[in-house]
């Protein structure tokens, strides 16, 4: 009888169990494999094996390089989103449609990559978390992000999900006992603060007051804090594909009908079903597969703080696929939310 490894602190390197099982439930897959005369899928993203052999220093650095491609990856949903979901004088898709619809196609993607893969089910203690990831990443911020894009500009949304690293920081920290020093949290607030500012300069709004779609898209910030976190923490004992993939295959059976039900009923330009294709495939699976895994490598708190320059890249990417203008303010918050980035990298995060 073997004893499944305990689950290793964030960031740190788990010691071999030589013993145990790849997952739950599988004790003779790996004799099956060998004699079954086909080759082992390739194993990227890397398993936990690669954290053992790499050092602290070296792991949190990978943690980072990793989240930073997941960054570039999702910097480009909400122009994609735009660009799909149309403008208010212009609608095209609906916002259930592309939240759901997209869900649906990186599920049944996830079903053939499992099924090549040969993938055990998760372990029974995995299910619950992997429900709460999908709330957060395959339901909430689709579907909040989506409504809100047609009625914001993608410049505008994208220095308002500069949020995203402060509240995903908050749920790494607490989920995963972490520590944060005073100059870090005053370094994400400052970021934060500035986020803040911008939504209430551009809002439209007499006084003070938000955007209603600002509202939604702060909404969908703390959905996919959650997500983050708790895909982050499953990412340490699951492959960061498997996580993901398990969490939109769970979801299926509620994306793929309403996916169905909402299908537009006119003719769409080919711009609109590019843009859906892209938050899909990429968007809503292949960029999970960096940022899960570097959430598990370089720590939730950490590698979270890469995400306050997806609101800059999202700008660049706006002005020519979108046609939008990069106005002086933006750019200048957008900036100075970048500068947090370098500052954050360098202040100390400790375990309890």
């Amino acid at each position: 009888m073997t004893t499944a490894p305990s689950r290793p602190l964030e960031g740190h390197a788990p010691q071999p169990v030589t013993s145990a099982l790849p997952h739950h439930g599988a004790p003779h897959q790996a004799s099956a494999r060998r004699g079954s005369g086909f080759a082992s899928p390739p194993a990227w993203p890397p398993a936990r094996g690669e954290a053992r052999s790499a050092s602290g220093g070296a792991a949190e650095s990978r943690g980072l390089l990793l989240g930073l491609l997941g960054v570039a990856i999702f910097a480009l949903t909400l122009p994609m989103t735009r660009l799909a979901v149309g403008t208010p004088e212009a609608p095209l898709m609906s916002g259930l449609f592309i939240a759901m619809g997209r869900a649906a196609v990186a599920g049944l993607l996830s079903v053939a990559l499992l099924a090549w893969q040969r993938a055990p089910l998760p372990a029974r203690a995995d299910w619950a978390p992997l429900a709460l990831t999908a709330a957060g990443v395959v339901f909430g911020f689709p579907l909040l992000t989506s409504w809100a894009m047609r009625h914001v500009g993608a410049v505008h949304a994208a220095v308002i999900i500069g949020l995203l690293p402060l509240a995903t920081a908050l749920a790494g920290a607490l989920l995963h006992r972490q520590r944060p020093s005073g100059a870090f949290w005053a370094c994400a607030l400052l970021g934060s603060g500035l986020v803040v500012g911008y939504a209430l300069l551009r809002s439209g709004q007499e006084g003070l007051a938000l955007h209603p779609a600002d509202l939604l898209l702060m909404a969908a910030v703390l959905c996919a804090a959650g997500g983050y976190a708790w895909g982050g923490r499953l990412a340490q004992r699951m492959r960061a594909d498997a996580v993901i993939c398990w969490a939109l295959v769970l979801s299926l059976p509620a994306t793929l009908p309403l996916a169905l039900w909402s299908w537009p009923h006119t003719a769409m330009p080919a711009a609109a079903w590019g843009g859906f294709a892209y938050v899909a495939v990429f968007s809503m699976w292949l960029s999970f597969f960096a940022w899960y895994r570097g959430l598990a490598l370089g720590g939730t708190v950490r590698v979270s703080q890469t995400q306050l320059a997806q609101p800059f890249m999202s700008m660049l990417f706006a002005v020519p696929l979108l046609g939008e203008r990069l106005d002086a303010v933006s750019l200048g918050f957008g900036l100075a939310v970048l500068a947090t980035v370098a500052i954050g990298r360098r202040l100390p995060v400790q375990k309890r």
